[in-house]
Formats: structure tokens, sequence, C-alpha cells
């Protein structure tokens, strides 16, 4: 007889602590296995350790290149690469060290091992004394993704996924990178301030192609100041890598670089989980086939996160962790609105975004009216050197709804928020032009992008 459980979680990444705490809250007794560490890949190998990085190369390029602006004078400033790569794992070790205190004070079972299902519902456990459980309510799939790399190309040496660049134990004098995506282009911010030559290189036409694309030329016209070759539009092919070098062509120009870093994409991390077993369906896409409340084809079995559909965000997981432990709880539950999920990229400047881009919103059929401002306008932008950004507003014509909004500054990813919880709840930009923001700060700009739509913005 298997040990018995009401909710078993597979993964501890952002999606499932989360859910494996929710169900301990509702009173669930709950199991969480996971193969590596607390916190899965986000907490250890991608988001903080990617973040903890970017934060060092923000403090060592304003030491360099701004103190003295300000006067202060520093003297000669110089980067320790070694304590930079220990200060990530501190950071590493302290959070997950957070989750394992949550887990501990909310009484939630940590089993480490290899989970897969079985044909029963059942998960078993591979390690060095196997084991098999059984939930009696549902079982929670939350085991992330793992990096793919282009056709024909593999990793390891001097080519790399992301955690490999953001662990190196020696800081490259030249880093391409493939793929200008949040993770690429944040690769290639932060080592272009430690002071890395970076190619970075995109085969779309534009580098952060989610993203607004006037926001993305912002960015571009930045990183080529701050020294980054951005070559867009182009393919990177022929790649041979030494023991010191990897050398290769893109459009119509060759390179070698210390370390080439592929940051093209990431599949579902399902290769152990036994689906086929346990009669879970893939979409095409590759995804697991969810319902509104998470649940996969087989009832009882749900999935999270980068497993199924939607941006894949550490945010977004935690809440469809939370979604589906509700679900399996029994109690009322609302399907998650995958438009009002806000998107952030720590470069140097940051670029956040929730809803439309114009296009979007203009191919759904909407009539639109558009707010632009640039931060410059507002007199914190000055103080903070923070006038290269601007905030972009979509809305529609008639009432006035938020259907996107797109910022890019140094601090876009927390002024996001603000125009989530608006779009949240149903306001207009006619309400957030009548909201009164503290002066001076950088969030004054949303005021004048609101005002902006009618042609009143103060400072335009």
């Amino acid at each position: 007889m298997p040990d018995s459980y009401d909710c078993i979680v597979i993964g501890s990444g952002p999606g499932g602590y989360v859910a494996a705490i929710r169900a301990a809250q509702l009173g669930l007794k709950t199991a969480c296995v996971e193969k590596d560490t607390h916190g899965g890949r986000c907490l250890n190998y991608a988001c903080i350790p990617a973040k903890t990085l970017l934060h060092a190369a923000e403090v060592y390029a304003e030491a360099r290149d701004g103190a003295a602006e300000l006067g202060v004078e520093i003297g000669s400033v110089s980067l320790n690469w070694a304590k930079v790569q220990e200060r990530r794992e501190s950071v590493r070790a302290t959070l997950t060290g957070g989750v394992a205190g949550l887990f501990t004070r909310n009484g939630i079972t940590y089993l480490n091992g290899e989970a897969s299902l079985t044909a029963e519902g059942e998960v078993e456990i591979k390690g060095e004394t196997p084991t098999t459980l059984g939930a009696s309510n549902g079982i929670i799939l939350a085991t992330g993704s793992v990096a793919m790399s282009i056709p024909g190309v593999e990793f390891g040496g001097r080519i790399l996924d992301t955690w490999g660049a953001w662990s190196l134990d020696e800081l490259p004098a030249r880093l391409a990178v493939v793929g200008a995506g949040a993770s690429g282009s944040e690769i290639a911010s932060a080592y272009a301030r430690f002071g890395t030559e970076v190619i970075l290189i995109e085969m779309l036409d534009q580098i952060l192609p989610a993203e607004e694309p006037e926001m993305a030329k912002v960015v571009e016209r930045t990183f080529k100041k701050q020294g980054i070759e951005v070559a867009t539009g182009v393919r990177v092919e022929n790649i041979s890598a030494s023991a010191d070098s990897v050398s290769f062509n893109y459009g119509e120009q060759t390179a070698t670089v210390d370390y080439l870093v592929i940051a093209g994409g990431r599949a579902p991390d399902v290769a152990a989980l036994g689906l086929d077993l346990a009669g879970v369906e893939v979409g095409e896409d590759r995804k697991l086939v969810v319902d509104q409340r998470q649940m996969t084809t087989r009832a009882g079995i749900y999935a999270i996160g980068d497993l199924v559909g939607g941006p894949a965000l550490a945010h977004k997981a935690s809440e469809e962790g939370v979604l589906a432990v509700e679900a399996i709880a029994g109690l009322p539950t609302r399907p998650i609105d995958y438009g009002g999920i806000p998107g952030a990229t720590f470069t140097h400047p940051q670029v956040a975004s929730v809803g439309m881009t114009e296009a979007q919103a203009t191919a759904a059929g909407h009539a639109i009216k558009l707010g632009k401002f640039k931060l410059g306008g507002v007199g914190a932008a000055t103080v903070y050197g923070d006038g290269a950004g601007m905030i972009k507003l979509v809305v529609d014509a008639a009432y006035g709804e938020i259907l996107g909004a797109h910022i890019v500054g140094n601090r876009a990813c927390d002024m996001i928020s603000e125009l989530v919880n608006i779009r949240e709840l149903e306001g207009g930009y006619q309400e957030l032009a009548r909201i009164i923001h503290p002066h001076p700060t950088i969030s004054e700009a949303v005021l004048d992008a609101a005002r902006s739509v009618d042609g009143w913005a103060t400072h335009q």
C-alpha cells in the first residue's frame, strides 16, 4: 500500500513550491517531490542568478561610469569576478533555504528524487530507496522546462545554455548570444556592463520580439551605446568550437568569441514523467493539454508553469499553482487571464509590458487610441538619469479600456504593476489620468502618458 497524501506536487520551482504551500494552507496533507533542490531551476539556475549578476553589473557600471558625474569620487574601480559568483551562490542558498523553511513551517513533506506517474495515477520516486505515493485529491506536475539548442549544435564546452552563461568561472573577453528574447538580452546587458565585448544575434527583425517595437528600438539604441553589437534578421551558422574559442557565421559576417551562448528557447521537462503511461495528453506544441482549472486529460492530474501554454514566466506558474490547488480543494476558481500577466525583462534599461501591442490590438479589430510619453519629461528622470525611456498606452477608443501598456526605463519592472492593477480592475486611461502620483518620481510619467491620450500631458 503506497504512502498516501491528499496532494502531491512534482517540482519545487516557483510554481511547485507555491502550490505546495497553498495546499498545506488549505489543510491538505501535502508532499513535494524534487529531483534537484528546493526552488527548482528558477531559484537555482535561472531567474535569481540572472538578476543577482544583473544587479552586480548595474552597481559596477554606475561606480565606474556614473559616480563621478554625481560628485562621488571612488578612485580606481575593479571587478572581482570570483566575488560576483560568490554573491550569486550566497543569494541562491539564502532563497532556497527560505523555501525549505517554508516547507517545514507549513508541514510539507519534501522528498528528493525523480518522480514519474503510474498507470494507476500514483507517483513513483526513484532514488536510493524507491517509493510509491498515492494522492487522494490530486497531483500537480510542475517540472518546468529545459534549454533547447539550435539544430545540429549541442551544449558543452564553449557552447553554453543560459545557466552556463550566468555561472562562468571566468569573465570572458568576447561573448556571443544567440537569441535576443528576454533571457538572451539580459545576458548581453549584464556582460556588456561587466566590460565584455558582446554580440547579440536575433533571427527575427527586432530584439525582444515579444515586446512593442517602439520599446525594443529604445533598448537596441541603448545597447549599442553600451557597446553591444546587435545583429537582427540573421541566423548563426557554421559553428566550430575549439578548446578555447568558438567561431561562427552570422549573416555576411564571421566572428570568433570565447563563448557562444544559445538562448533560443525552452521545452517542457517531461521526459521522466511517464505521461503516456498515465494517459496525460500532450498537444502539438509539446505542451500538456489542460482545462481552465489546470487539470490535464487524466482526471486528478494537473499541470502548471512551463509545462502548459501561456508565457513562460515564474509569476504565471505561481498563480497557476494556486489555481490548481484551489480546484483540487473544491474551492470556486476563476480562470487565469493570460492577457493580464505582466512581462518583465531586467536589461538596462528594463522593459515591462502587459496586454496587447498596438499591432495586436488593431489585428484583433479594436479601434484604438494611443498615449505616449518620454520619461525624460518628468523631473525625477533627470535626477535619476532615466531620460531614455518611454511609456506607451494602447487604449480602446470607445470606452478607454487599457488594452496594452508598455514601459522601457530603469524602473519599468516595478512601474508596470500600477497598469496591471488598473487593467484588472477595469479602469480606463480616464481614471489613470486623474490619479495623483507622488512627486518627484518616475511614476509621474504614467500620469502624463494617460493624459497624452487626449493630448493634455503636462510635461510633453
